[in-house]
């Protein structure tokens, strides 16, 4: 039987090792690229049907955004040496996107709000934690040049 874990349960198993102990390479491109990927497709999603000026912009900012990051990873990755495979959701991240396209109107714009602030927090732990320990230079210099971004994304949620 599978063990379900509330957003923040999560937030502190994930946070924890990036913190706490060395991330590969190949397992850092990996998880970024998922991450952003969760965020490009929540947010795609939210966009075709909100109706909250607010949340539309916060969404099309994590659109452009997240494009950027993605393709800062790739091109670190590409410097240091590693395969950068095409991004695939984890299967909480597509959960997540599941939950969001069995909701509608103003309920879906507060599930994306807040899987936002649950995506946002495990991004920044994963990017502090590599910028900090990483073992590939080009990546830990690109992972220190996202995490500034992440954390406006989080304070940006903070005030709505």
């Amino acid at each position: 039987m599978m063990m379900r874990l509330k957003p923040m349960a999560a937030v502190a198993l994930i946070a924890a090792p990036a913190m706490a102990q060395q991330v590969t390479a190949d397992a850092y491109v990996a998880t970024a690229g998922a991450s952003d990927l969760y965020e490009k497709t929540s947010s795609q999603l939210v966009l075709g049907s909100t109706r909250n000026a607010k949340v539309r912009s916060f969404a099309q900012g994590m659109i452009r955004d997240h494009n950027k990051s993605t393709a800062m990873v790739k091109a670190a990755a590409a410097k240091a040496g590693v395969a950068a495979k095409p991004p695939v959701l984890t299967p909480e991240q597509s959960d997540m996107v599941a939950q969001l396209r069995a909701q509608q109107g103003t309920a879906r714009d507060q599930a994306y709000l807040a899987q936002q602030r649950t995506a946002h927090e495990q991004a920044l732990a994963l990017h502090q934690g590599y910028a900090a320990n990483g073992s590939a230079a080009p990546l830990k210099t690109t992972a220190g040049q996202i995490a500034p971004v992440v954390q406006h994304h989080i304070d940006m949620l903070k005030g709505m």
